[in-house]
């Protein structure tokens, strides 16, 4: 694991590089080494995801004053879901840096994307606690909020959200979403979520987090042209 040069590459210097190591190490690895002397990141991902949140949502709110408080989170949601953390993970080269089992690196495309996009929160839960939240704040503008006019371009109205507004005013009903199944070791789990008209199931999603099988399935319901 080479921080002093994934730190030139990010443009931070920690003071501490040992909270930068934890963030860079994967559950997964503990169990490959055990003299590994850094705890896994799932505290500083917990971390890093509120910082982020906090800081998109406050950039959001002042770049848009007139934006609704519905077309803000989904902005926010389009800027900060896992596959354009995970995207935004991949051009920093992270992955390179990450401290992973060998089994863990060679799982799927969408577990590898979750993986990476947990570590970039991670990342950010690190320069937050060494940094402070102006550091914080400084890198998330660079490598998140820069996306701000990609995102208006690409359209950041979400499939869960259109659906709703083309079922109530077709079919005057709400969607809603029901996990069917859940499988896999609890830090990487994967769903399966049926969207529902009523009780009538419309079309079925998978993703790593609740979520994104409720957008999946969202989308194939669109697809299907269902209204």
């Amino acid at each position: 694991m080479n921080v002093n040069e994934f730190q030139s590459k990010i443009g931070v210097l920690f003071k501490d590089d040992r909270v930068l190591k934890e963030a860079l190490t994967h559950r997964s690895y503990l169990n490959e080494d055990e003299g590994w002397p850094y705890a896994h990141n799932e505290r500083l991902e917990f971390l890093g995801d509120a910082v982020l949140e906090l800081v998109t949502t406050r950039y959001l709110f002042n770049a848009f004053p007139k934006l609704e408080e519905g077309d803000l989170t989904m902005m926010r949601s389009a800027l900060v879901n896992t596959k354009m953390l995970a995207k935004t993970a991949g051009e920093i080269h992270l992955e390179d840096y990450l401290s992973l089992s060998k089994g863990e690196g060679l799982g799927s495309k969408r577990a590898m994307e979750t993986i990476l996009a947990d570590a970039f929160e991670a990342l950010i839960g690190a320069i937050y606690l060494d940094q402070g939240y102006e550091e914080a704040e400084k890198f998330i503008r660079n490598k998140i909020l820069s996306r701000v006019d990609e995102i208006k371009e690409q359209g950041y109205r979400d499939a869960k959200s259109i659906l709703q507004e083309r079922t109530q005013e077709k079919l005057k009903v709400t969607p809603t979403y029901e996990v069917v199944k859940e499988a896999g070791p609890e830090h990487q789990k994967v769903f399966k979520v049926g969207v529902y008209f009523k009780k009538k199931l419309i079309a079925m999603g998978e993703g790593c987090s609740k979520q994104e099988a409720e957008t999946e399935a969202a989308k194939k319901a669109l697809a299907d042209e269902v209204v």
